[in-house]
């Protein structure tokens, strides 16, 4: 059966979309994007290496016209490289103007967060992952117990440098 692929359409009110959030799975932890950074999710795609880059870039893709780098999110942040599977997908995003695809372990759903609801994230060890979450939600299940969301700042996932380095495999 094929993937079916989903495209985000960012109609309506811009104040209703800022407080919706994609939450989706990378190295056993459940992460959430703020769907006005998602352009689309789509099922694995023909990845052409892409040389001399670090191990979470795993190339590029094209997609209708479009390259753009695709970066393992799970080895991104600090986890082990793993084999791809039917539920790996990647999530297509914009920053600053340039396509760029995470592959992710899978996608959950698609929530409404309340701003207050957000805590504020810890500081980690590992200096590369300070400032690329900007909020932590605790979400209750029917079982009683909660799911702990890490809330992405996709315009920190990436350095600079990285950011620079890979929006030029896009043209």
């Amino acid at each position: 059966m094929k993937r079916q692929e989903l495209r985000i359409h960012h109609q309506g009110n811009p104040d209703t979309l800022k407080d919706r959030y994609l939450t989706f799975w990378a190295d056993n932890r459940l992460l959430g994007l703020s769907i006005t950074c998602v352009v689309q999710i789509v099922g694995l795609q023909r990845i052409t290496h892409f040389p001399d880059s670090p191990a979470y870039v795993k190339g590029v893709v094209s997609l209708r016209g479009n390259v753009f780098p695709a970066v393992d999110l799970r080895q991104k942040l600090g986890g082990e490289a793993k084999d791809y599977n039917d539920r790996n997908c990647i999530i297509i995003t914009k920053i600053s103007n340039s396509l760029f695809g995470f592959i992710v372990d899978g996608v959950e759903a698609v929530c409404q967060v309340l701003q207050e609801e957000i805590l504020p994230v810890p500081y980690f060890k590992n200096e590369s992952l300070n400032g690329c979450f900007s909020g932590i939600l605790k979400v209750p299940t029917e079982s009683g117990v909660e799911k702990i969301i890490f809330l992405l700042n996709i315009q920190k996932l990436l350095s600079k440098e990285e950011f620079e380095v890979l929006a030029l495999a896009e043209r």
